[in-house]
């Protein structure tokens, strides 16, 4: 089969597209033919081995997993002889090891029937990214109806998410980002739409209870100031300010917390069927979809991380075709 090999750190110019042995599954695993698969910023992040905090778990000198990628819908190919709830031919979504590929394995709690209402391209998007947002809203924003929710980064695959499930939430809902991505935010429901190339919303005067920065374009001081006495400061995902560490705002937040009354957030997403089932229901309800970027083949993945990393994408960028 064709999968996209990475050998070695570096630009995406070190992805190459070669011929591997076709996966074969587990007693516990699900064979899927890979139909869809989303590009996150993370996998930005593997391919480059930068900040060097992403090596010590994913290999200190190469990349243990030769296949990145990590998102994925399609057909169940095959299924291990424990696997219960698929059989060959069932439409899925879910996550695995490998996803820029043709075929992967997964164990079979790591996917769901895809969404009906869906496209493979569209379910796909529904993985890491909307994880990472149900995580950020739901339990460590901890939003409620009525509150005020501030999304700065609104228009990227985390924030396209993160804007609709808090209006799912019933909250009002600001979002911040460029001028070329006002519309789309307001589209996704968002109640305000703050262009931070003509309004700096730590000067507006506004305060929030919740606060989800998905950018970390502003000093942590200027973020508290726009948070109402108890509200919550979430920080989401890793930056690029630092070769080493490149968490210096998570570190911060956390030296910070025990020291006032506002709440300093930082958290790791973890992948649960259980959230993924929500996310489905949510799908299935019309209270949240997917915003496709961007289309990309399996042959132009490299081009596709490049488009990841230096772009600032609209929504999600796929693999398909």
């Amino acid at each position: 089969m064709k999968a996209i090999v990475q050998t070695k750190y570096g630009s995406p110019d070190v992805l190459r597209l070669e011929n591997v042995d076709m996966p074969v599954a587990k007693d516990d695993e699900v064979l899927v033919a890979i139909r869809a698969a989303a590009v996150n910023i993370g996998d930005w992040h593997v391919l480059r081995g930068v900040p060097y905090v992403v090596r010590a778990a994913m290999g200190l000198r190469k990349p243990r997993r030769a296949v990145p990628g990590l998102d994925i819908a399609g057909k169940v190919e095959a299924v291990g002889a424990n696997v219960k709830q698929f059989r060959p031919g069932d439409d899925v979504f879910g996550w695995c090891n490998g996803a820029f590929a043709e075929y992967a394995c997964t164990a079979e709690d790591n996917l769901l029937p895809k969404p009906a209402n869906l496209t493979f391209e569209q379910a796909a998007a529904v993985g890491d990214s909307a994880l990472t947002a149900l995580a950020a809203v739901r339990d460590q924003g901890k939003v409620q109806s009525g509150q005020t929710v501030l999304i700065n980064g609104a228009s990227g695959g985390v924030g396209t998410f993160a804007v609709q499930i808090a209006k799912a939430f019933k909250a009002n809902v600001t979002g911040v980002c460029s001028t070329k991505n006002v519309e789309l935010v307001r589209s996704l429901g968002a109640d305000q739409v703050i262009d931070y190339k003509k309004e700096d919303f730590t000067q507006a005067g506004q305060r929030y209870d919740v606060l989800i920065d998905l950018v970390g374009s502003h000093s942590l001081s200027d973020c508290r100031r726009v948070l109402s006495p108890r509200g919550t400061y979430v920080v989401v995902g890793v930056k690029d300010m630092g070769r080493w560490f490149g968490m210096g705002r998570q570190a911060k937040a956390l030296l910070l917390a025990p020291f006032v009354r506002q709440r300093m957030r930082v958290f790791v997403v973890k992948h649960s069927r259980e959230d993924l089932t929500v996310l489905k229901e949510l799908v299935e309800s019309g209270g949240i979809a997917p915003v496709i970027d961007s289309r990309f083949t399996l042959e132009e993945v490299p081009d596709a991380m490049r488009h990841q990393g230096e772009g600032h994408p609209q929504g999600k960028i796929v693999i398909a075709g």
